[in-house]
């Protein structure tokens, strides 16, 4: 019985995995096939998903798998981008050297600011949180030699080698989509590997946490440190994108944005930042042809319907979809579903000399009767 129980985990386990390549195979053909299909500006917005969903990865890590909360998060996005700025107009290094000194940067700028949630939890370190998105850009306003001020930086974009033949917007496309692959795998790995174990269980229940030999300050730091080089990552390639970096650009309405954009992907889920990312991009423009004159308002409501369809996320409704869907294709056809009627009783007349024949209270025939 046991030998077959296993047998059968194995067999689900590998079809698991064959379905999760599959799947995985043809998100990547679609994925490398789609600048050729779409229009320059259509190419752009998807460009700015995968960068959105790097960010949302970073702050799932913190606000999703442990379970605390940021409302900053638009400020390790803002030193990424002008880190990168910053690199690329005073220094004139490449592109791709920008990428490691921004992920290192935003790395040590999370850890540091991780200290606070080592004895801040729940409303007080989203408060602390949010005060760092609500003075970076003032500050960055004020250092104006470095920053450029209120008038920002104007970097170049990364230039399509000769033999690519592709476009600028296409080549920047498969750039961040480069970096945004390994990002997200680098995601999936960190929350499978004894990282991801603690955060959740510190999430869970701190106290049990810490009684199993998990160093709570340890991990909090390193979530907020995890989370802001995500965020200083897609912050390096949104320069590479947009090509220009202000303080404006970079308001407590991003962090905002990047939170709700996570709850409606679906906090703890892998899958929860690229639909989340998906929202944060495509919603806006819908609710700005809805009402021009009031898309914040479009905007806030769609959050609410979305919210109310779907309580877990957007993940979760795929999730239940697909649950519904594989169950009905599991469950046999009706005519194998009809039980089997039961033998009507014969019709043979009983035997008059057999007890059932005999009345209640009478006595058995016999022969000799």
């Amino acid at each position: 019985m046991s030998t077959n129980a296993g047998i059968l985990r194995t067999d689900g386990a590998r079809a698991g995995r064959l379905r999760a390549a599959l799947i995985a195979s043809a998100a990547a053909a679609v994925a490398v096939a789609a600048p050729f299909y779409f229009a320059s500006f259509q190419v752009f917005q998807l460009t700015m998903v995968l960068l959105y969903a790097v960010a949302l990865a970073g702050l799932n890590l913190l606000v999703g798998y442990g379970g605390q909360i940021s409302l900053g998060h638009g400020a390790f996005f803002a030193a990424g981008a002008y880190t990168a700025a910053v690199m690329l107009d005073r220094f004139d290094t490449g592109h791709l050297a920008t990428l490691p000194v921004t992920a290192a940067g935003c790395f040590l700028l999370g850890l540091g600011f991780g200290v606070p949630a080592l004895r801040l939890r729940g409303l007080y370190l989203a408060l602390v949180t949010l005060s760092f998105a609500v003075f970076l850009p003032p500050l960055l306003k004020r250092l104006e030699p470095v920053t450029g001020g209120s008038m920002g930086l104007t970097v170049d974009k990364p230039e399509p080698p000769a033999w690519s033949g592709l476009a600028e917007d296409q080549w920047t496309y498969f750039l961040v989509l480069a970096v945004a692959a390994v990002a997200l795998l680098v995601a999936r790995n960190l929350l499978r590997s004894r990282v991801g174990r603690a955060l959740l269980a510190i999430r869970d229940n701190e106290s049990a946490a810490e009684v199993m030999g998990v160093r709570l300050s340890l991990h909090k730091a390193l979530a907020f440190a995890w989370s802001g080089m995500f965020a200083g990552v897609a912050g390096c390639l949104y320069t590479w994108v947009i090509g220009f970096v202000s303080p404006d650009s970079f308001s407590l309405i991003l962090s905002i944005t990047l939170l709700a954009g996570l709850v409606v992907g679906g906090l703890a889920s892998l899958y929860g930042p690229l639909l989340g990312a998906a929202f944060v991009m495509y919603v806006p423009n819908v609710a700005q042809d809805v009402s021009e004159a009031a898309p914040g308002v479009v905007f806030g409501l769609l959050i609410i319907a979305v919210m109310y369809v779907a309580p877990t996320g957007l993940a979760g409704l795929v999730g239940r979809v697909r649950d519904t869907v594989t169950r009905r294709l599991a469950r046999p056809p009706a005519a194998e579903r009809t039980p089997t009627a039961e033998p009507a009783p014969s019709a043979t007349p009983a035997d008059p000399t057999s007890p059932e024949a005999q009345p209640v209270g009478a006595s058995p025939r016999t022969e000799k009767d």
